[in-house]
């Protein structure tokens, strides 16, 4: 436990945040802090054709320990933390045997992760948490998911004698912008599936995600002075109201659920004189996607009607896609980590992700690629946390994939 517990402090110490402004790959420098350490270490345990390439893509391979054809797979997370939420200085904080009380994160600011708000807490008594000091994001998301693929491919290589095929790994950056699959070579990658380890609590398994687009409305005004400004004055913060208010109010995250879809309104931005909102628009449902997107360009020219002008105007763009498309005609690479999780004891949980993941596009790129839990809770923020027990589980559903998949094809 303490050996996993040091690899991943010492990932999360590494600022890794992505940038969604800035259109260079990868978004930020310091993820070559991470990959280049991750290149180092890979080699260390003993891992073959370490690379990372001049987008700061890391891959290596654990060659095959039988002598009978298995396919090659994979297993994929990411270097990048959320720009949501300030991932620099991260301080974790241990809570070794947790009682299932509040947890003061930070006193001074009166921070503080309850289970009488964060009920899932209660899962983890008498377990060991790894939590934020309330300042900063932990970064679970997503190296709790390169430390668990790291320390199963060191005890593979410590343990011959559970037998496996040729495994392939990677970290990808600038997956929290939405382009870690981007310039992801599937080719020398090599793998016939693979799986993320990004998803939250034990037994997560998915292989359904949202559709995704970006909508991006600008608003145009004319800034008079108040005095003066009768007939004349354009204020486009208000016109903003309008539009928020023309979509659906009850179609955003915190009213929805499961697979319903939503808007959200993420970024908004503005005066008199020009105001921005950036939203973001998912569904599950390929045919409703559409219906979301034509809705949200018709609210932007009903009100460019009404005032007779384009005060708005509007841009969407397609992010990414459903995977369950690309993932069910090789539906037996999700039976294969569902009996993995089954032989450990854990209970497997299929559901459909309410988010986006590397996987959904390196599917539609030809490697089809479910998503299996890392063990974090309350991505993106102050709130962030994950067991190390949960940590510990992620590695044992690698090592019992890897066999499964030896044994299967033997």
């Amino acid at each position: 436990m303490q050996h996993l517990i040091d690899r991943f402090i010492k990932y999360i110490s590494i600022d890794t945040q992505s940038d969604p402004e800035n259109s260079a790959f990868p978004s930020t420098e310091k993820q070559w802090n991470l990959g280049r350490l991750l290149v180092e270490e890979l080699k260390e345990i003993g891992l073959k054709d370490v690379t990372i390439d001049h987008q700061c893509y890391v891959m290596a391979t654990l060659p095959s320990n039988v002598d009978y054809k298995v396919p090659t797979i994979g297993f994929i997370a990411h270097i990048d933390t959320s720009p949501d939420f300030s991932g620099e200085n991260v301080n974790p904080q241990i809570h070794h045997n947790y009682d299932g009380k509040d947890i003061i994160l930070n006193k001074e600011e009166n921070i503080i992760l309850s289970p009488s708000y964060f009920d899932d807490l209660l899962m983890y008594k008498g377990q060991t948490l790894i939590t934020t000091d309330g300042t900063t994001l932990l970064g679970a998301d997503d190296k709790a998911g390169i430390a668990e693929i790291v320390t199963a491919m060191e005890y593979l290589i410590q343990h011959p004698e559970i037998k496996h095929g040729e495994i392939r790994i990677a970290f990808t950056p600038d997956e929290e912008v939405g382009k870690g699959a981007h310039q992801f070579d599937v080719e020398k990658f090599g793998a016939e599936w693979a799986y993320t380890m990004d998803g939250s609590e034990v037994g997560e398994l998915e292989y359904e995600n949202f559709n995704a687009a970006s909508g991006k409305i600008t608003i145009k005004g004319k800034n008079i002075h108040p005095g003066y400004a009768k007939d004349k004055m354009v204020n486009s913060m208000l016109i903003a109201n309008e539009f928020i208010a023309g979509l659906p109010t009850n179609e955003i995250p915190q009213k929805t659920t499961g697979y319903e879809g939503f808007y959200h309104l993420n970024s908004m931005q503005g005066d008199v004189e020009k105001t921005q909102l950036q939203y973001i628009i998912r569904d599950h449902d390929m045919e409703l996607f559409e219906k979301r997107k034509q809705l949200f360009m018709e609210t932007a020219q009903n009100i460019n009607k009404k005032y007779a002008q384009d005060v708005i105007e509007i841009e969407v763009k397609d992010q990414y896609f459903n995977m369950k498309k690309m993932v069910e005609p090789v539906l037996h690479i999700v039976d294969i980590a569902e009996q993995a999780m089954k032989n450990i004891g854990i209970v497997p949980k299929i559901k459909a992700i309410r988010g986006g993941t590397d996987g959904s596009q390196l599917s539609y790129k030809g490697l089809p690629c479910p998503n299996i839990f890392a063990g974090g809770h309350n991505f993106h923020g102050r709130y962030e946390y994950v067991p190390v027990e949960s940590m510990q589980k992620a590695i044992d559903v690698i090592i019992q994939i890897v066999q499964l998949t030896a044994e299967k094809y033997q």
